[in-house]
Parts: C-alpha cells; sequence; structure tokens
C-alpha cells in the first residue's frame, strides 16, 4: 500500500497513541504546521478508505478510528525503496551511515550488536 507523506504522518500518530478522533489528530498537528480541519480529516477518510485505519466507537457527533495496517508493513517498501534510490539498493553503505554518522549511545549500540547477533545465528 503507498501513502503520501501527509497520511504517513497522521498513520504515525495513530500508532503512537492509538485511538483517536480527528480533532485529536488536527489538534496534534497544528502544535507543528498550520493546517486546516478539513484537511486532516480528508486524510483521515482516506486511511479508513485504504483499510489503514478503522472506526471504533463513537461519542455524540465524534468517531473515534484505531490503527489497522502495521507500522513494519508500511516501514518496509518505503525503506526497501530508499535502500534502492539512495544506496543503488545496498544495505551495506546504509548500515555504515548509521554507525558513523549518526548520534548513537552506548544503549543504541548494545541493540544493534543484539541485532546483529541473532541475524548471525539465522544465517549458520
Amino acid at each position: 500500500m503507498s501513502l503520501s507523506d501527509f497520511e504517513l504522518e497522521v498513520m504515525q500518530l495513530f500508532w503512537e497513541i492509538c485511538e483517536a478522533s480527528a480533532p485529536q489528530i488536527h489538534k496534534i498537528i497544528m502544535q507543528k504546521r498550520d493546517v486546516k480541519y478539513s484537511t486532516v480529516k480528508t486524510i483521515i477518510d482516506r486511511l479508513e478508505k485504504k483499510d489503514a485505519i478503522k472506526r471504533s466507537r463513537s461519542e455524540g457527533r465524534t468517531i473515534y478510528y484505531l490503527p489497522v495496517m502495521e507500522k513494519q508493513n508500511v516501514r518496509t517498501p518505503l525503506i526497501k525503496d530508499f535502500i534502492n534510490r539512495v544506496f543503488l539498493g545496498k544495505s551495506r553503505p546504509l548500515a555504515a551511515h548509521i554507525l558513523a554518522q549518526e548520534d548513537l549511545d552506548l544503549e543504541d549500540i548494545e541493540y544493534l550488536e543484539a541485532v546483529l547477533k541473532e541475524r548471525k545465528k539465522d544465517i549458520k
């Protein structure tokens, strides 16, 4: 499934807070940038049509939504596309860039080491 940048931003909010209404999502987005409520509601309607979110309940005229689509189902194709476009399909330069250029603390490095250790087990 393909999501626009704004749709992805709204999905990130649903994944973070789980159940939310259009007014709640609009209020959060307004903290970052000026956008009309109708624009946010249109994005939510599109996400519902794409089966990315579903109606969970309503209170009066306010409808609450839950995310249906999982993060990983969105991230994987986006990351693969990014690797193809920026790193010519090679993931090693991306990993090297993250290790060399990103601000990693000890906890981050230990996490990455654990991921690599598990990945090595899968290969053997």
